[in-house]
């Protein structure tokens, strides 16, 4: 089972790696979202970028990128700590791709996918978390926010033996985070 856990992790790292903005941006002919709009290869800057086709695209593709993983390493009968060790590498890769340069975004998307496969009442609860909170402030960062703070709280409620692993996703996503907070007190984060 060891090697099975480490061949996953590395995988997932891989498989994260694959980043759909640049990817999508190249097939659309957009300038690349690393270092246009607000710099970050993710769905939101591409609906800045593209509009809502390319950013369904990639947001699709990030969302399905942590689903694949961790519910493949779920049906393997791995552990609930290591499904979490899993997401957190996909989301690392999709972070820090390694076939671009380390540059890449910020892994919402991808951790909301590695976090599909809980189950819909864990999924729908934060949706409507993200969705409430976008309508109300229309920041895009603050609702990813606010949502992977309930992530371990829904999680603890419906399926309280994947909270640790969960928790520890939300960790990365909030640091991940740390600009985007900083301007959000500074009152300089962009609106979608």
């Amino acid at each position: 089972m060891e090697l099975i856990i480490i061949l996953m992790i590395l995988s997932a790292y891989l498989i994260g790696s694959c980043a759909s903005a640049i990817i999508v941006a190249r097939l659309f002919g957009l300038p690349d979202p690393r270092s246009s709009g607000s710099n970050n290869p993710g769905a939101t800057n591409m609906f800045r970028l593209g509009g809502r086709i390319p950013a369904i695209i990639v947001f699709m593709f990030d969302l399905l990128k942590g689903t694949v993983m961790v519910y493949g390493a779920y049906r393997l009968g791995i552990e609930p700590f290591w499904l979490g060790i899993i997401g957190i590498a996909v989301c690392l890769g999709h972070m820090y791709p390694i076939f671009y340069g380390f540059s890449g975004g910020k892994g919402v998307a991808t951790a909301f996918g590695c976090l599909f496969p809980l189950g819909l009442p864990v999924s729908l609860s934060l949706l409507a978390v993200w969705l409430i909170t976008y309508r109300l402030f229309r920041f895009s960062s603050l609702a990813a926010l606010v949502t992977v703070c309930f992530a371990p709280i829904t999680c603890y409620w419906f399926k309280p033996e994947y909270t640790l692993a969960v928790s520890m996703l939300a960790a990365l996503i909030v640091w991940r985070h740390h600009a985007n907070i900083a301007r959000l007190l500074q009152g300089s984060e962009p609106k979608v």
